[in-house]
C-alpha cells in the first residue's frame, strides 16, 4: 500500500504530461490533414477519419500508462512513438478515398514510420527511458501500420482479400491467446521476429508503390505474408513445448 501511495503522485504527473502531448499532436494531425485533404483533393471527412483514428488509438494505449512508471516523465522515446501513431493514422485516413493521387503520399508516409521505428527504441535504450508501456506502445503502432497497409494494398486493388491476413495476424495470435493461455506465456527477445517484422512492412511498401504493378505487387505482398507466417508458427511451436513441458511437470509430481 506504502508503494501504490508513492507510485500515485508519479502516475498523476505522468497521464497529465500524456494528455497534453496527445492533444498538442491531434491538433498538429488535424492541421496537416486538413493541408493534405485540399492539396490532394481528398473528400470532406478525411481529417475527421484521421483524428477519429489517432483517439481511439491513443486512448485505448493509454489505459497501459501505468507500465510506465516508475518513470514520472513521458520520455523522448515515446514521443517519437506518439509521433509515429499520429502519421500511422495520417495513413489510416486515406483508406476510402477514392483519390488515385493518395498512392505515393501514402508510402512517403509508411517509410517515415518505418524509418522513425528505429529512433524511439535507441533513444529509450541510451536514455534509461525504457519500459513495458514503451514496448507495448511501439508494437501496438507496427501492428496497426501493417493491418492499414494490407487494407489499402487490397482498396487499390495490389493484392487479393488474402492480403488482409498481413494485417491480421497479429490480433489473431491475441485472441488465439484468450483460448489457449499457453499462447500467453512471454517470447524470448528474437532478431528473427524483427527482422520478419521489418520485411513484412517493407513487402506492403514495395506492394504500395506506384511503380509496382500487379501480379507483381501481389507477388510481393505474398513473400512478405509467408515469411510472417513462418515467423509466427516458430513462436507458437516453441510457446507450445514449453506447454507440453511445463503439463509434464505438473504430471509428474
Amino acid at each position: 500500500m506504502a508503494r501504490s501511495n508513492t507510485l500515485q503522485p508519479g502516475l498523476q504527473r505522468l497521464t497529465q504530461e500524456a494528455f497534453v502531448l496527445v492533444l498538442v499532436a491531434a491538433l498538429t494531425l488535424f492541421l496537416g490533414s486538413l493541408w493534405l485533404s485540399n492539396s490532394l483533393a481528398l473528400g470532406g471527412d478525411f481529417a475527421v477519419k484521421t483524428l477519429v483514428l489517432f483517439i481511439c488509438a491513443a486512448a485505448w494505449l493509454g489505459l497501459y500508462l501505468p507500465e510506465h512508471l516508475p518513470h514520472g516523465r513521458f520520455g523522448p522515446a515515446n514521443l517519437v512513438t506518439l509521433g509515429r501513431l499520429a502519421l500511422t493514422a495520417l495513413f489510416g485516413g486515406m483508406l476510402g478515398e477514392e483519390s488515385a493521387a493518395i498512392a505515393w503520399p501514402a508510402v512517403i508516409i509508411a517509410t517515415t514510420v518505418l524509418l522513425l521505428d528505429g529512433v524511439d527504441g535507441w533513444l529509450a535504450r541510451r536514455g534509461g527511458w525504457s519500459s513495458a508501456f514503451g514496448a507495448r506502445f511501439d508494437m501496438e503502432t507496427d501492428a496497426l501500420l501493417v493491418l492499414l497497409m494490407a487494407v489499402l494494398c487490397l482498396q487499390l486493388g495490389k493484392a487479393g482479400a488474402w492480403v488482409l491476413l498481413s494485417g491480421a495476424m497479429r490480433y489473431l495470435f491475441v485472441l488465439a491467446g484468450m483460448v489457449w493461455r499457453w499462447l500467453r506465456r512471454p517470447l524470448p527477445e528474437s532478431r528473427r521476429r524483427k527482422t520478419v517484422c521489418v520485411l513484412q512492412v517493407l513487402s506492403l511498401l514495395a506492394a504500395l508503390a506506384p511503380v509496382v504493378s500487379a501480379p507483381w505487387s501481389s507477388g510481393v505482398a505474398a513473400t512478405g505474408l509467408v515469411l510472417l507466417c513462418y515467423s509466427f508458427l516458430v513462436d507458437v511451436a516453441w510457446l507450445w513445448r514449453r506447454s507440453d513441458q511445463s503439463h509434464a511437470g505438473v504430471d509428474s509430481r
